[in-house]
């Protein structure tokens, strides 16, 4: 994975990997990361799996998140990633882009396209949810973990409720180490980026959103999923082909990656004739 970077400013820039298609029919799946993620996870996960059958992939990083670096005075939070996501887009022309989008991701990139970024389809990956006290509770949450112990407190408190019991079987030994943990800075851009979702505007217009959307929901992740949410939600989108999966939690990445894969270059199918 070749990563590049648009200047934004003297201490501000947006890295991304860019992969055309290599079939004239392909799509370019643009990734739209979780708070506390970065570029490389859709490419460990997804990248050769769409790449294969001749769709593109344009992973990139949120300025304060993995390789993309965010000045001290910037703003972080949910205008600054669409408009980022938008420059990304107008820089790079991928060719029929389908906005993929993880979680909170999901909402920045409906966020860019309403600001008038460009896409031929957009996907959810557990993205529909209702604000409200307990969302809110749970994100305020979510910055004091980060305060107090890092991204590894994050995951040793979070993960159970997020993924599927066999991932976490599989993966539990990696977790729970002895040593304590440590706080993130609070200056660092992962925190401003974590603390920002605090902010974060769920009140999407989702009557607005005309392009085809897919919208995938794990049914075991514990935190986010609200089953009659969900189905409010999906009655509010124009276009959308929702698909449940009942082995999967919030990270279907990780967790069902070939299962997600599929859904995806069924989507495209769409697109490519």
């Amino acid at each position: 994975m070749t990563v590049q970077t648009i200047e934004i400013g003297p201490s501000d820039r947006i890295a991304y990997a860019h992969t055309p298609p290599s079939a004239a029919e392909g799509v370019t799946f643009v990734g739209f990361n979780a708070l506390t993620g970065d570029m490389a996870g859709f490419e460990n996960t997804l990248g050769a799996a769409v790449r294969a059958a001749g769709h593109g992939t344009l992973w990139w990083d949120y300025r304060g998140q993995g390789q993309s670096p965010v000045g001290d005075a910037t703003p972080v939070g949910e205008a600054q990633i669409a408009g980022d996501a938008k420059t990304l887009l107008d820089t790079v022309a991928p060719q029929r882009p389908v906005l993929l989008g993880l979680s909170v991701g999901g909402l920045y990139a409906a966020r860019a396209w309403l600001a008038g970024a460009h896409a031929t389809g957009l996907v959810f990956v557990n993205t529909l949810r209702r604000d409200g006290p307990r969302l809110k509770w749970v994100n305020g949450a979510l910055t004091r973990l980060a305060a107090t112990g890092g991204l590894e407190l994050i995951k040793d408190a979070y993960l159970p409720l997020l993924t599927n019991e066999s991932w976490q079987a599989e993966n539990a030994q990696s977790f729970l180490q002895p040593g304590g943990y440590t706080p993130l800075d609070r200056s660092a851009g992962i925190f401003r980026l974590i603390e920002s979702g605090e902010q974060v505007d769920w009140d999407l217009p989702y009557e607005d959103l005309s392009l085809p959307v897919l919208n995938v929901t794990g049914l075991q992740d514990r935190i986010f999923y609200d089953e009659a949410d969900v189905t409010r939600l999906l009655t509010r989108l124009p276009d959308v082909r929702p698909v449940a999966l009942p082995d999967a939690g919030h990270l279907i990445p990780i967790e069902r990656p070939q299962a997600l894969a599929q859904e995806l270059l069924t989507f495209a199918e769409e697109f490519s004739t």
